[in-house]
């Protein structure tokens, strides 16, 4: 389980990023680092993590022609990060998994935010519903050669059939049982997210923001074995 839960480390800077990872210590494996943390030293804190043997899940969401896209995913791939996260754009998912090609790193397709309802999409200009638009996405990601879909849990069983076992299938917007969504609009427990076929989970504030946040990633990852083994 500690390779299959993502620990958000969605803070200020390298120093509170590396008081969760202590704390964490030989219960988590796997840290995503976003834009907060990136512009705040965050990159060369990837580096370091991933010499002391964590793996590290680059949240960077890219986006761009072509030419650009390729290029800087070839740069993530000598950083020796474990995934990458982009825009599901055909074109862009194309020319990044060109580009990645035999370095060993999972590039993974954003679909639609879990900060996203029906409504934020029509706003953006959108003619589909969250989870047309995620399945869509889901088709053309795995067309293009990505290894994994990043979505909310609540489309994880429909992206699921669509990718198939091979494929990550990654959710964030996790949230344990009586937890405030915050800006998240579709949350889904733990252990509904490993039913519905997540084999990653993201989980942030539940934990970052924990008073214990040992206790708070220990409980998560037990839900997620107790879900694992049910019928077993």
């Amino acid at each position: 389980m500690d390779e299959r839960l993502i620990v958000g480390l969605d803070l200020p800077g390298v120093k509170e990023a590396a008081e969760v990872v202590r704390a964490l210590e030989g219960a988590v494996n796997v840290y995503k680092i976003g834009y907060q943390l990136a512009f705040a030293g965050g990159l060369d804190f990837a580096r370091e993590l991933t010499a002391d043997g964590k793996r590290v899940f680059l949240d960077m969401k890219l986006l761009d022609i072509d030419n650009t896209v390729a290029k800087g995913v070839e740069q993530v791939a000598r950083m020796g990060v474990s995934m990458l996260t982009l825009h599901a754009y055909p074109k862009a998912m194309r020319a990044a998994v060109e580009a990645a090609h035999g370095s060993g790193l999972t590039l993974l397709a954003v679909s639609v935010l879990t900060s996203m309802d029906a409504r934020d999409l029509a706003e953006a200009g959108y003619a589909y519903e969250p989870d047309a638009l995620v399945s869509r996405r889901a088709g053309q990601a795995r067309a293009a050669g990505m290894g994994g879909i990043v979505c909310s849990a609540a489309e994880a069983e429909a992206v699921r059939r669509i990718v198939g076992e091979d494929m990550a299938v990654v959710t964030p917007g996790i949230r344990p049982a009586g937890s405030a969504h915050g800006d998240q609009k579709r949350v889904v427990t733990p252990a509904d997210a490993i039913r519905a076929g997540a084999s990653h989970l993201v989980v942030a504030r539940p934990i970052i923001g924990a008073v214990d946040r040992r206790a708070a990633a220990e409980a998560i990852l037990a839900e997620m074995k107790n879900a694992t083994t049910e019928g077993a």
